[in-house]
């Protein structure tokens, strides 16, 4: 038991394994100021619980998450706090000892993508849609870039970020960036199978071989961090964003000047 109060964040525990459900379908899930601290504070509840060695990650409704919140943008709540609380609760993500692994569907886009690419694992489905729309929304994608890159190569990920494309997971497969797919038809039942097999496989020695992968990051990770809360703090002055959030309320594409 635990004495969080969670609206947007269903957690459970089963044995050794987590539960972490974004629960916004109103909204596909979309990071609001509210969920991202939900997420925060039950991925440190998961960090200190010794007997977790799996974690799960997944969204309910339409949608894994459809990215930031626009609308929150918009009025000004995705501040200098969010980012950090939110790169927190990835790098948590990425460094705690427990397999942490997610479940796409839907929509993976913008932060939705950037969740997964700190998780250990990512299951989808075939027709799930991603992308990392950032730049278009006039706004720096956090530390997705840099993730990105180490899985995909420099040049893929300068593309996706630059451009902003939406593609399938089946193209994303192609690119390393999905480890197991599950059918369109019955996604929760056959991510039920994958979690099985990391429950059965995931011992001190497993987890020990990831903090040894994460440790070869740590360093470039706080480097990476303070450079982009540099960078993303001039974006956040820009007249580009204005435009972007202007755009976003009058339902056209930005025009950059």
């Amino acid at each position: 038991m635990h004495d969080l109060k969670l609206n947007k964040v269903i957690y459970k525990t089963e044995g050794k394994l987590a539960r972490i459900v974004l629960n916004r379908p109103e909204a596909l899930n979309a990071f609001s100021p509210e969920l991202v601290a939900e997420l925060d504070a039950v991925s440190q509840l998961v960090e200190n619980d010794r007997d977790i060695r799996v974690v799960a990650i997944s969204g309910e409704g339409r949608a894994f998450s459809a990215g930031i919140d626009l609308k929150a943008l918009s009025r000004g709540e995705i501040d200098y706090p969010y980012l950090v609380q939110w790169e927190r609760f990835l790098h948590r993500l990425e460094t705690m000892d427990k397999v942490v692994v997610c479940l796409l569907h839907g929509y993976w886009i913008g932060g939705g993508m950037q969740l997964p690419l700190a998780c250990d694992i990512r299951v989808a489905t075939p027709s799930a849609i991603t992308g990392i729309p950032a730049a278009l929304e006039g706004l720096i994608p956090s530390l997705g870039p840099w993730r990105l890159a180490r899985f995909v190569g420099a040049g893929r990920a300068r593309k996706l970020t630059l451009l902003g494309n939406r593609i399938n997971s089946t193209e994303a497969g192609e690119m390393g960036l999905v480890d197991h797919f599950v059918s369109d038809e019955n996604p929760k039942e056959e991510f039920e199978e994958v979690l099985k097999q990391y429950l059965a496989t995931t011992g001190t020695a497993a987890l020990a071989s990831k903090q040894l992968m994460c440790r070869a990051f740590d360093p470039s990770f706080t480097d990476a961090f303070k450079y982009y809360m540099e960078l993303q703090g001039k974006v956040m002055e820009s007249d580009d964003l204005k435009e972007a959030q202007k755009a976003f309320k009058e339902n056209r594409e930005p025009v950059w000047k």
